[in-house]
């Protein structure tokens, strides 16, 4: 991990709030010196935050882009509705066009990883004029089913997804409580971090092992500072709101079955990147197989060597792969500075 990193309080970004509908978004705005070249905006997933692309920000604005990085809707500073309800891909689609909408003047490059990735493809289905090219770490497109599929005949097809039953049933929250040396443990083992016999804390069948919590050593990703960043902002609403992303599913199931009657075949119109990692056992890179079905205009594939959270533990690789995606997309416009 020897790539340029933000720290927590890092000059270098803005920190910047908006009012979108009901709620207020808290965002990382980023810009380079001299010319804005383009503007992108990052999407974290689960249970991260803006700061997840900490290894991303100064990359993207060495290359003269306009870097924006939600906290996602229930994370860090960004509001957390209670109601599961609210977690809807299409409503926090829409919260996202909003961002866009407000700083930019033009079509947006859209990136994302894990949750943030699943995001920004809808994001990309629902509102294509703004969005001018879309990447994905380990997060994937899926076409709307047939019917309106409950989570167990998912679990059924893909059983590394069994793990999401213990987070809708609330076993995330009732873990933790109010606890700050427990949520640290939690955030430690969720960014890869084990018992001193190399437990881990979730496994994709059986979801987290409550009774390992108290014994999850340092996360590999995260030093102290970092960590302490993490704690401080997951504290300020707990775990509910990021756990409500995953008991949204069936009515996302019921919005993406009515978006397909009446865009029926639906396929993306721009260029896209899914990069997925090898060792990633949540959401392996046999799942993006036949994605290429719904990008005519194109989606460049990659896999890199590492677990889930690629863009941290092999940042310069992740970013190898971003920085030539968008030289494709913008050609001569983008010149890296010196």
């Amino acid at each position: 991990m020897n790539a340029d990193a933000l720290v927590p309080n890092d000059p270098r970004v803005e920190h910047k709030f908006l009012s979108v509908g009901d709620y207020t978004y808290h965002f990382l705005l980023a810009k380079p010196e001299g010319e804005v070249k383009d503007t992108i905006v990052l999407a974290h997933g689960w249970p991260d935050l803006g700061m997840g692309w900490r290894y991303q920000v100064p990359y993207l604005v060495s290359l003269g882009l306009k870097v924006i990085v939600p906290d996602m809707l229930g994370y860090g500073q960004t509001s957390a509705p209670e109601s599961p309800d609210e977690y809807t891909m299409k409503k926090m689609a829409s919260h996202i066009a909003t961002i866009i909408k407000a700083n930019a003047n033009q079509p947006v490059i859209l990136g994302g990883h894990d949750w943030g990735a699943a995001l920004v493809w809808k994001v990309t289905m629902y509102y294509p004029d703004l969005i001018r090219a879309t990447f994905g770490f380990c997060g994937l497109y899926f076409p709307a089913p047939p019917d309106v599929t409950p989570l167990e005949e998912v679990f059924r097809n893909y059983p590394n997804f069994r793990y999401q039953l213990s987070i809708v049933a609330g076993a995330v929250e009732a873990a933790i409580g109010d606890s700050p040396e427990k949520l640290a443990s939690f955030v430690n083992g969720a960014l890869d971090g084990a018992t001193p016999d190399g437990e881990p804390l979730f496994d994709p069948q059986n979801g987290i092992h409550t009774n390992r919590l108290a014994r999850i050593g340092a996360s590999p990703l995260l030093d102290q500072t970092m960590l302490n960043y993490y704690v401080q902002e997951h504290s300020r609403h707990g775990l509910r709101g990021p756990c409500n992303w995953y008991r949204a599913h069936e009515l996302n199931s019921i919005d993406e079955l009515a978006f397909s009657k009446d865009h029926a075949d639906f396929k993306f119109k721009i260029p896209a990147m899914i990069i997925m990692a090898k060792n990633d056992e949540y959401v392996p890179p046999s799942l993006a197989d036949g994605m290429e079905n719904y990008f005519p205009a194109g989606l460049k594939k990659g896999v890199i060597d590492s677990k889930h959270w690629v863009i941290i533990e092999k940042p310069e690789e992740s970013n190898k792969y971003i920085g030539d995606f968008i030289a494709s997309v913008l050609g001569e416009k983008l010149v890296p500075r010196a």
